[in-house]
């Protein structure tokens, strides 16, 4: 429960500015005071984006009556309902709708979906300012709050906390969200020229840093003419992650009814699934067989017959409903994927290598080489090659600035060393 001041703060910050001329802000003082951040207001951002902007506008017997229909969009009764049922709901408050994000633009523009059906909104500058000083953004999945204006405008006011968070990092070293409220992951690789063991393993880290299921699909198994031993190379890589953080391999054709077939167990009613994989790798192709013609097909395109890249045919990240009833993000090809994720995080997705580890001769083994090593010899040289990268990769980006440049001078003095010490050695 938020006091009156928690309230009269809480709509200065939904406006962006100090509503001192509202009843609430002279009643509490708070408009006397310096609209400082929140941090100095004794009030946590937290509290406030979260409880008090869904109690203040969300209309529980709207919620009551349209449960079933917001399940089917994707909403968690584990996750959302008791937040909501907790929150205090002013009597007389004008009510918000709870809408679904499912297209985000670039230019903040979005569609939301409900029970009531599909509409175009914005969110307010508030609710962009509480989730940037939360290091957070919105993203498809997401779960907002949201009413007409006086216009007839939509505006999404809050956003309900996700359960989780596929994200990555951008070329300048920012989190980027990927999507949110994700139950499972289809990682879609091609078999093709341009299947890579190595790549997989990266999907796997940002899988494991979201505690997310996965879903291996190799598509274009019709153009594979040595199916069974890339299906056996796979799964051996994966070795003890089969069953557990990836739970089926499948090898599809992209033909609609072998899709639905093969996916069926995990197209529940309500269950949200994303597609990640590279430009090429056929996620369009597999989203448009497993969804129901809505007006919405995504575009395919053609692939390089030297290497079989693609080009970037789906621009957004988008959501549609299934013909089963499950919710499917498609996202655009990742011709990127730089780790949002922990060092912890990595030896998750290599818990064999991490197992095998524990048996070397020497507690700071590096598993390339050294007497008594437990790791080589027993699993592939490109799963162990892959985990070093990945771990170097993810205890770099947990390094500060200055970190990284006195390592990277480190590695230059040594560098220079060696070189010298060559030169002398030839005289």
């Amino acid at each position: 429960m938020l006091g009156a001041w928690a309230r009269a703060a809480a709509l200065c910050l939904r406006s962006g500015r100090c509503v001192a001329a509202s009843r609430a802000c002279r009643r509490t003082g708070h408009g006397t005071q310096a609209h400082a951040p929140l941090a100095r207001e004794r009030i946590p951002i937290m509290e406030l984006s979260e409880d008090f902007f869904a109690s203040q506008f969300f209309n529980a017997q709207f919620f009551d009556a349209q449960l079933p229909a917001l399940q089917a969009l994707g909403f968690s009764l584990q996750h959302h309902l008791p937040a909501l049922q907790a929150m205090d709901l002013p009597a007389g408050a004008t009510p918000a709708q709870p809408w679904r994000l499912i297209e985000l633009q670039r230019d903040g523009h979005a569609r939301l979906q409900s029970p009531a059906g599909l509409r175009a909104a914005r969110a307010l500058p508030g609710l962009i300012q509480v989730l940037h000083a939360q290091g957070e953004q919105l993203a498809v999945g997401d779960w907002l709050l949201a009413r007409e204006n006086a216009q007839g405008e939509l505006w999404a006011e809050a956003r309900l906390p996700p359960f989780n968070s596929l994200s990555r990092r951008d070329p300048e070293g920012f989190r980027q969200a990927l999507v949110n409220n994700v139950d499972l992951a289809l990682l879609v690789m091609g078999l093709d020229h341009d299947f890579k063991l190595a790549r997989l393993d990266r999907y796997l880290v940002l899988t494991h840093a979201a505690e997310l299921p996965a879903l291996l699909v190799l598509s274009k198994a019709d153009l594979c003419p040595d199916l069974e031993r890339r299906l056996a190379e796979v799964r051996a890589h994966l070795g003890r992650q089969l069953g557990t953080s990836v739970l089926e391999v499948l090898a599809l054709d992209g033909q609609p009814e072998s899709c639905r077939a093969a996916l069926h167990p995990w197209l529940g009613r309500g269950q949200t699934l994303v597609l990640l994989g590279s430009s090429g790798a056929g996620k369009s192709t597999l989203s448009n067989a497993l969804c129901a013609e809505d007006g919405r097909q995504q575009l395919t395109g053609a692939v390089r017959l030297d290497d079989s890249r693609g080009r970037h045919t789906t621009t957004t990240r988008s959501l549609r409903a299934s013909v089963a009833g499950a919710c499917i993000i498609d996202t655009p090809g990742l011709r990127s994927l730089q780790l949002d994720a922990d060092v912890a995080a990595v030896r998750a997705a290599f818990d064999d290598v991490s197992e095998l580890a524990q048996h070397c001769r020497f507690r700071n083994c590096s598993h390339s080489g050294e007497p008594g090593c437990a790791v080589v010899g027993q699993l592939s040289a490109a799963r162990v090659k892959s985990f070093h990268k990945l771990q170097r990769e993810a205890e770099r980006d947990q390094q500060s600035p200055l970190d990284r440049r006195h390592q990277l001078s480190q590695w230059k003095a040594m560098v220079q060393s060696s070189r010298m010490a060559t030169k002398l050695k030839r005289g």
